[in-house]
């Protein structure tokens, strides 16, 4: 009998980390922390990312968790874990600005939507009084009309108009965050 040899890897103790990101953003996420000592775990059994999404709630729906691991004993951990946070930081704030580019609009385009309405219950009132008050009516269903109809309108316009004077704010945060990583790696690879 041939007695099997076995190979043990060298003792590695790692720290760990979960990341709850937009789908959308995974891919970018997970580069950017592999500059900072962070790989995916591939002892984590995968789940079944729609089964997963439902247990989670609508709150949760369009995002996936990330599990990293790095090693305890990496260089220049502190550091590292600076930069770190600065990348975190500047991902929180693309998020935000991201969101930004469309909670003005929605919130002027509700608010129209509003208006409208209040002027389409003042014209069933007045075509409900006694007399009905038809003139009254017509006068105050053309802003209802137009309250219900141009806030699609108007949004759309906003939406592009943030976005104009949002996305070069953003690309400034990618600037940063590629400078981030750029240091993160150098501290990693020792250059």
């Amino acid at each position: 009998m041939e007695r099997e040899t076995r190979k043990y890897k060298e003792f590695m103790s790692y720290e760990y980390k979960e990341v709850t990101v937009d789908i959308g953003q995974a891919s970018f996420l997970m580069d950017g922390y592999a500059n900072f000592g962070w790989e995916a775990d591939e002892n984590v059994m995968p789940t079944n990312l729609d089964t997963s999404l439902r247990k989670r709630g609508a709150s949760q729906l369009g995002k996936i968790t990330i599990r990293l691991k790095r090693d305890r004993r990496i260089i220049n951990k502190t550091e590292l874990t600076r930069l770190q946070r600065n990348f975190e930081a500047y991902v929180t704030e693309i998020e935000h600005l991201e969101k930004e580019k469309t909670s003005f609009p929605t919130i002027r385009a509700i608010t129209m939507g509003i208006v409208g309405t209040a002027f389409m219950a003042g014209s069933t009132f007045a075509v409900t009084a006694e007399p009905p008050q038809i003139l009254l009516c017509i006068i105050l269903a053309i802003p209802g009309f137009l309250g219900w109809i141009f806030p699609y309108f108007f949004y759309k316009r906003d939406v592009r108009k943030q976005t104009a004077r949002i996305s070069p704010l953003i690309e400034e945060k990618y600037d940063e965050i590629y400078k981030i990583c750029e240091k993160g790696n150098k501290l990693l690879n020792g250059k």
